[in-house]
């Protein structure tokens, strides 16, 4: 006759079952016991390595619930060899593997800085390839109009300019009014700097802080943040890394860069 062994353990100690998540590259994750948090960019048998914002690397151990992702505990286990071919793009469109860039067109999207580019880069640059389509910075947009006349935009070539705080009554909008036209739209985030459009929650921060007028905004984001305020260069760099998709990214900027990809490439 077989025995039989109730299992007497009271319903709230039983440990609920948590999911396996692969340690994928560019995952973000929180270690449970240090709440140490970084983007996986190693995993081996045993371990995984993480980087946290400011390039500051730790191994930890491949436990059972040894890991907080989106704030739910979570066990990583190795990814399988062989990684899948996307998909998606980083903008959520289709894929299209092997595609070839096309030939640039006449057409253009401005940007104001450097940051901008590379964030636009980061997630919009696979169509942007295939569409044909160059990003280019201007540093600030103050000289915009002679820009705009300079680059002679017309039917065939048509010029998209992203402008950082685009709000009724700024100087940026005085700007954008001289020289929008059927072939130029100017279209802007309600955001001080680019920095703001990626989601805090992206970076394990509960919200962009609040900088008082007068002062730096990345100076005093950092400085808010515990961030180092004197490379604000470095902090955007790790801020850039922990972007993977168009989820990392506020809507507000999302509508706009998108807009301004339809009508650059608009037969």
């Amino acid at each position: 006759m077989r025995s039989y062994n109730p299992d007497l353990t009271p319903p709230w100690k039983k440990s609920a079952p948590v999911p396996e998540v692969p340690a994928d590259p560019d995952l973000v994750v929180e270690e449970v016991t240090t709440g140490f948090c970084g983007a996986v960019i190693r995993c081996e048998a045993g371990t995984v390595t993480l980087e946290d914002r400011f390039g500051k690397h730790r191994v930890f151990p491949l436990e059972p619930r040894g890991f907080l992702l989106e704030g739910r505990v979570v066990t990583l286990v190795r990814p399988v060899s062989g990684p899948s071919r996307p998909t998606r793009t980083a903008s959520g469109s289709v894929a299209v593997p092997g595609a070839r860039a096309r030939v640039a067109r006449a057409g253009r999207i401005y940007v104001e800085g450097r940051h901008d580019a590379e964030l636009v880069e980061r997630v919009w640059g696979d169509d942007l390839r295939i569409e044909g389509v160059v990003v280019e910075y201007l540093e600030g947009v103050d000289d915009l109009p002679s820009i705009v006349a300079e680059f002679g935009p017309g039917p065939d070539a048509r010029l998209g300019v992203l402008v950082d705080h685009l709000v009724p009554g700024s100087k940026e909008s005085r700007i954008a009014a001289q020289v929008t036209s059927p072939d130029v739209l100017v279209v802007g985030h309600p955001y001080i700097d680019v920095w703001e459009a990626v989601k805090p929650s992206a970076l394990g921060i509960p919200a962009w802080p609040t900088v008082p007028r007068g002062q730096d905004w990345k100076t005093g984001v950092c400085r808010a943040l515990g961030w180092p305020s004197d490379n604000t260069g470095a902090v955007w760099q790790a801020i850039l890394r922990r972007v993977h998709s168009y989820k990392d990214l506020e809507p507000e900027l999302l509508g706009r860069v998108e807009e301004l990809i339809d009508f650059v490439t608009a037969p």
